[in-house]
């Protein structure tokens, strides 16, 4: 009989090139000491998870972009994304998920934000976990741009009002378009020029479809 492996489960089998990705989503506050540092939360690297209400409280409103692991009251992830406004997509997945599973988050800010970069370190931190979080395995329950993540943060009433304003919009769009295509009557000017030339080159198919023109219009 073999030794049994005294680790939890999310610590064996875990690439020796992955193994520091794999501390720094796994890491606890007891593993950790950490340094008074006079930087504001929004821009420092959170090394160990901190409790999604404490990020609300320090970052308030500020917009931060980034790379974020979302865990769940037991320390386990349930999904890793970046956004460009971390707050406003936690707080769609709060909306939609719920405290118990959106408690915990640990967040890499990037002061210059560059989409391939956060998608790379996106997968790396994916790629240190024995599986995939519930929420990157697919189905795409998980709002993955700022705009989902918009409308999911809504209120019921604020997401009618919402869907209201787009289907005008849409609606408006279609109309300006129909109504570009619209083939527009000739100026008084080039009905002239169309009749000298019927007269000079005995050809009124032009003065033909003018009139014809002038017919649909009304």
């Amino acid at each position: 009989m073999g030794v049994e492996n005294p680790n939890a489960i999310e610590h064996q089998n875990v690439p020796q090139a992955h193994q520091g990705l794999h501390d720094f989503l796994y890491s606890s506050d007891d593993e950790h000491t950490v340094t008074a540092t006079s930087a504001p939360i929004s821009e420092q690297t959170t090394k160990t998870p901190i409790a999604v209400s404490t990020w609300f409280e320090e970052v308030g409103d500020i917009k931060v972009a980034g790379v974020y692991a979302v865990l769940d009251q037991h320390n386990h992830p349930q999904y890793i994304g970046y956004s460009r406004n971390v707050s406003l997509s936690l707080k769609s997945h709060v909306t939609q998920h719920g405290e118990d599973i959106c408690a915990q988050v640990k967040v890499q800010p990037f002061k210059f934000p560059k989409r391939a970069e956060m998608e790379q370190l996106r997968d790396e931190w994916i790629a240190a976990l024995p599986s995939p979080p519930p929420g990157n395995a697919g189905g795409g329950e998980w709002a993955g741009t700022v705009r989902d993540a918009a409308v999911q943060a809504m209120s019921a009433e604020e997401r009618q009002i919402h869907e209201e304003k787009k289907a005008k919009l849409q609606k408006a769009m279609a109309l300006g378009i129909a109504q570009t295509e619209k083939p527009q009557p000739p100026s008084e000017t080039e009905r002239h020029e169309d009749l000298k030339s019927a007269i000079n080159d005995d050809n009124w198919s032009e003065v033909i479809r003018e009139q014809t023109l002038e017919t649909r219009s009304e």
